[in-house]
């Protein structure tokens, strides 16, 4: 009696055992593979990966998808903030990038939206470097005299001439000579229609002489400013086939613009005004190319020395930016009656000019 109940309880201890084992195996095995997972995610969170000398980084994203099962296409989602391998070649969303959208997120090269197109001595440089501390105007460095005398080079080399812009941005380019030059406005048109064009004048007795101190600093030798200025000293016929008398007829070059481009599409900076109050000018230009004011008075000061505005630079870099040493260089010594003879020659021209500009600059 004592042996057949001995018997039954080792048999029970057997079956217990038998029920009990495949428990267990399942416990050890979910905590080996927590403790796998655990490590897993706390090294393998940034992969580097090296093939053919070539190292690359694979970046991990948080993604929201509902549950992990296939859908109706066979694809299968991930379980809810799973951790995706993502190239850097993928953008946000998992997609991969193409050359033209990697490019399109560094930059491109773009034709000008708007062109600095005169006047030679008018304050176009200041203009220009005032208006390219703006954020969202790039400009190339030189000029780039593509409709003047690079055109056989083509719109494409033009382009290249240019710096890179993201979407928001606005190329602006400046060659001066465009304003006087025949040909130039029809070229412009035929590359775009809808371009902005902007011009720098001032008064053109003071631009004359202006352009003949920056002749005489290259050329010391040059004739004296009464010799190139008249035909013949004694009459004083004035020469208009000398370039710096020529470029101060405003009116006859812009009659050549008018027969392209409306008068909307074209902004007068006043050249005196951007010397005596840059921010105001500046201000205009801003609201004419569409560009939020950013630039205003805060970022200018007055050179005395210079007789020119000068760009302050951010608190704690530097000294303040002004143009090079050719800007403010003195005039040189003019009798006054040649002055007053060139006034007369100008005054109908500039009245002609105030006219077809709708704006009247005051030139005496």
């Amino acid at each position: 009696m004592e042996l057949r109940r001995l018997t039954r309880c080792s048999r029970r201890s057997r079956s217990s055992l038998v029920v009990i084992s495949p428990f267990a195996v399942v416990l050890v095995v979910c905590v080996m593979s927590a403790m796998f997972s655990f490590l897993l995610l706390s090294f393998g969170c940034c992969v580097i990966h090296s093939s053919a000398g070539v190292v690359s980084e694979t970046r991990y994203v948080i993604v929201d998808n509902p549950v992990d099962r296939p859908d109706d296409t066979g694809r299968w989602n991930r379980p809810e903030n799973s951790l995706v391998e993502r190239s850097p070649e993928e953008d946000s969303s998992g997609r991969r990038m193409d050359s033209a959208a990697k490019s399109s997120s560094q930059g491109n090269k773009k034709r000008p939206q708007a062109i600095i197109i005169g006047v030679k001595k008018g304050g176009t440089r200041a203009l220009l470097e005032f208006i390219r501390i703006h954020p969202d105007v790039r400009a190339p460095g030189p000029e780039t005299h593509f409709f003047d005398k690079n055109y056989e080079r083509g719109l494409d080399w033009y382009r290249q001439q240019m710096p890179s812009t993201i979407d928001g941005q606005i190329t602006v380019e400046k060659t001066p000579s465009y304003f006087v030059t025949k040909g130039v406005p029809q070229r412009i048109y035929n590359m775009s229609k809808d371009i902005l064009l902007i011009v720098v004048v001032r008064d053109p007795v003071t631009r004359a002489v202006s352009d003949y101190t920056q002749a005489l600093a290259k050329r010391p030798d040059v004739k004296s400013f009464e010799e190139m200025a008249f035909l013949d000293n004694s009459t004083r016929v004035v020469d208009t086939s000398w370039g710096a008398i020529r470029i101060g007829v405003y009116a006859k070059h812009l009659e050549r613009w008018l027969q392209y481009f409306p008068l909307r599409q074209i902004h007068f900076v006043n050249g005196e005004r951007l010397i005596t109050d840059p921010a105001g000018e500046v201000a205009r230009v801003q609201d004419f190319l569409g560009l939020k004011r950013v630039i205003t008075d805060k970022h200018f000061y007055f050179n005395v020395t210079k007789g020119f505005p000068c760009l302050k630079k951010p608190e704690g870099s530097g000294n303040p930016h002004c143009l090079g040493k050719t800007k403010g260089r003195s005039h040189p010594n003019i009798d006054e009656s040649v002055l007053q003879r060139l006034r007369d020659f100008f005054r109908p021209f500039n009245h002609k000019f105030y006219q077809m500009s709708g704006i009247n600059f005051g030139w005496s």
